[in-house]
Formats: C-alpha cells, structure tokens, sequence
C-alpha cells in the first residue's frame, strides 16, 4: 500500500519511521525542502516544493501531520479522490498492544500527561507520555508498556477512527483553532472523538465546572469521574480537600499540599484519577501532587519591585487560558495579543480585575476596539509594551504577558515570547533600583 506522508515534522518523520519499520512504501512530502534533508539522507523518499495533484497518482493512503488543515489543497485533494486520510496517532494506534489513556482539552493537557504519567512510573507501572506532547506515539508502539498516557489535539484528533482508550481525559473545551477547524461545531466534535468508540466499563474524566467538558460528558458513554479546582468540594466530584486528595478510590492524603490556582487543581486531580484507575497507587500519587510546579511560561514569576509582580504566561494562546490566567490576580495590567486564530477575543477583555490593557502585535488593535471604554494602549513591541506596563503598574499590580493569542506574529514561538517579555522585565526592574540608589545603568 503506497502512502503518502504530509510534512515533515516530529509526527511526520515519526510515521515515516513507523512505515519504514513495517516496510510499507512511502513517500514523504513537505513544502519546505530542508525539513525533508534527514529522510533524504536516510533513503527514504521525498518531495518538496509547491503542492501537485499528481503526487496524489497511486497512492492509497495519506498520512497528515497537523500543519494540513481540512481545507489545505493537500487534504481537499485526497478527500475528492476518496483517498483515506489518517493523522499519525491513527497510524500509530492500529500497532499499539496496551491500554491507552487518552487526554485532551484546549488548555492543561500537557501537565495532565506528564503528571499521570508520573504516578505511574513511581508505582511500578511501565509508562510512557506520547503524542502532542512531543514524543510521538509511532516512536513508542515497539516497546514493552503497561500503559501509554497518550496527548491527543483536535487536529489529531480529527483524522483518529481507531483511538478506543481505556481512560480518556478531557480538561476543557473552549473555542480554539476555529482558523483549522472552521467551526466552534467543528471544533468540539473534534474533541468527542476521543470517547467515540467507550464501552460501558471506559472512564471518562473531565472538569464538572467547564462548560465545554461537562457537554460532552453529557454525551459520552461509559464511566464518568467529575473533577473540580473548586475550594468546595461537592459530594458528587473529586479534587483537593484539606490535607488530601480526594479520589473515586477514596482520599490520598498529601503532606506538602502545593499553592496553585483552580485550573492546575483540576489538572493535578484529573491526572490522579487517570493514574489510579490505571494501577496508581496512593504514595505515589501523593509524592507526585506533592512537589508539583507547573512548566515555564504557565504563570511564572519573573520579577517583582515597588508591590509590582511580573507574570510570564506567554503558554496563554487563546481567550480561554488568558481569561483563567486573569482571573487568578486581583489588579491586572494586561499584555495581550499577537496572532488570532480566529476565535473571539472578547473574554480577554472582559473580566473587571483589568485596570489597564496593553495591546500587542496584530491582534492588537483588536483587542483595544473590544476594550469596551477601560484604559488601554497600544504597543508596537514587546519592549514598548514593558515599558508601558512599568509606567503605569501601582503597588499591587500584576503586570501578566497573557496574550490570548499565537506568537506567530512577531515572535518564531510562545517560549521565545516569554523569555523576550521575561528578559526586558528582569532589565525594567534593574533600571529602576538603579535609579532609586541613585546611580545611571549603563546603556551598553
């Protein structure tokens, strides 16, 4: 069966080694020609360039990396010539021997993955964290696992027939990548995926105080565990109790309860459930929940002067984690913008703890003309925007770089947009203790 691969990616350079492991003929395409050096060099068969219809001549099968939309030429192309298109977690999965625990959600998948993964480890189980994560799932379907804890994304998801997990976790569902998708419809039947083929004794583990998550729960079938990051905690769902965690399998007490906001609670709640229904035991989840400290660029703190704190959340690319980032600080000077992806920017703005909003790149704009009246300015950079931000923060401000939107726009990634925001802050500060000693920084 010949197969085409889309991009040359991590997934498509991870399903072009899958293929080649299974000796299946394929070709790898890629716009760019430098990606495609590496599988070149190996031997393996590649095409670069503009897209041709002809590429399509014999194939039986298109394997798509995220990068191809439904509406890319590519994809419109195989559809309309009734090719079968799969993502690599499709191809992938079809060579899987274990469970599966399968996580999704607009925002928190990662730290879903990575904490689960980690429970299970320290219990003696053989896991491994692949997918969206990094590592890509055809890299790991060889090896000996008891359990893989799987990050899917809707693009993933998408073109994924055969995912039946054992567990599936969905975080929250909020309006994202409507540019890919096209629609908030879309979208979200892209996220049910994940529960399409439960039976009766699948769990399904998602946020009871997110709409989007607790609407498609309505809908799945199978088991239901309901998390919640709120500080009371109903008799009907799990999260942090005082001293513990409490769990389906009852409450796993933690020594070191860590300081975090509602959504890395349901995060760390969520994961444990997953883990403990999947051999998890208490110890280990406790130590994991324990010594949890979230990622850089989630909400890190960069810099603090004059009652002023600096937050990095440059992970925040759409409304619904800049909104959740917002709501976690009591007076906000907000830096928010860059690329939208098509979604509704209106909930940025909208929450009454903004005191004053600082648009950035080409959402900019935007987000002022939404800003309903509250004080805001534009910046043309990022520097422009810290030092705005300095001029105008009081004592009891946070100064938080949340923007609700891609980087793409003026930065190559969120890490490099947070780690610019985080080095002009660290200088802002040093400036301004230099200036109230009383001595110049030097300009060099």
């Amino acid at each position: 069966m010949k197969t085409l691969v889309l991009g040359a990616g991590i997934s498509g350079r991870a399903a072009s080694r899958l293929l080649g492991r299974l000796d299946l003929d394929h070709v790898v395409y890629d716009r760019c020609a430098a990606s495609l050096r590496p599988l070149a060099a190996s031997g393996t068969g590649t095409v670069a360039g503009p897209w041709e219809p002809s590429l399509l001549s014999g194939v039986e099968l298109v394997v798509t990396s995220p990068g191809f939309s439904p509406s890319s030429h590519p994809l419109r192309a195989a559809s309309e010539a009734g090719i079968p298109v799969w993502s690599e977690v499709e191809l992938a999965i079809r060579h899987l021997r274990c469970p599966v625990v399968a996580v999704t959600g607009t925002n928190g998948k990662t730290t879903v993955v990575e904490q689960a993964t980690e429970m299970l480890q320290e219990s003696g189980v053989r896991a491994v964290a692949a997918g969206n994560i990094g590592r890509a799932l055809s890299d790991v379907v060889f090896d000996e696992w008891d359990v893989v804890v799987l990050e899917v994304s809707s693009f993933q998801l998408v073109g994924t027939y055969s995912l039946a997990p054992r567990v599936a976790v969905v975080v929250n569902v909020a309006a994202d990548h409507l540019d890919w998708h096209g629609s908030p419809a879309a979208y979200r039947e892209a996220k049910a995926r994940i529960f399409r083929h439960f039976t009766a004794d699948d769990l399904l583990v998602y946020d009871a105080d997110d709409p989007g998550a607790s609407a498609l729960a309505r809908i799945a079938p199978g088991r239901k565990s309901p998390v919640t990051g709120s500080d009371r905690l109903p008799a009907n769902r799990y999260g942090f109790v005082q001293g513990g965690l409490r769990l389906p399998a009852g409450t796993v007490p933690v020594n070191e309860m860590p300081a975090i906001d509602p959504a890395y609670r349901v995060n760390l709640t969520a994961a444990a459930v997953a883990a403990t229904e999947m051999g998890a035991g208490p110890g280990s989840v406790a130590g994991v929940v324990g010594r949890f400290h979230h990622r850089s660029h989630r909400r890190d703190v960069v810099g603090e002067w004059a009652g002023v704190t600096w937050v990095n959340d440059s992970k925040a690319t759409n409304p619904h984690a800049a909104s959740a980032a917002i709501r976690c600080y009591p007076s906000v000077v907000l830096i928010a913008g860059g690329r939208n992806k098509g979604l509704d920017l209106a909930p940025i703005v909208a929450l009454p703890n903004i005191r004053l909003l600082i648009g950035l790149g080409e959402a900019g704009p935007e987000l002022l003309r939404r800003s309903r009246g509250r004080p805001a300015r534009l910046a043309g950079s990022m520097e422009q925007a810290v030092d705005m931000a300095g001029a105008h923060a009081i004592s009891g401000d946070t100064v938080l770089l949340s923007p609700g939107c891609a980087s793409f726009d003026m930065f190559a990634s969120y890490e490099e947009r947070g780690e610019v925001f985080g080095r002009l802050v660290r200088r802002h500060i040093e400036a301004a203790r230099l200036a109230t000693a009383g001595i110049g920084m030097d300009p060099g």
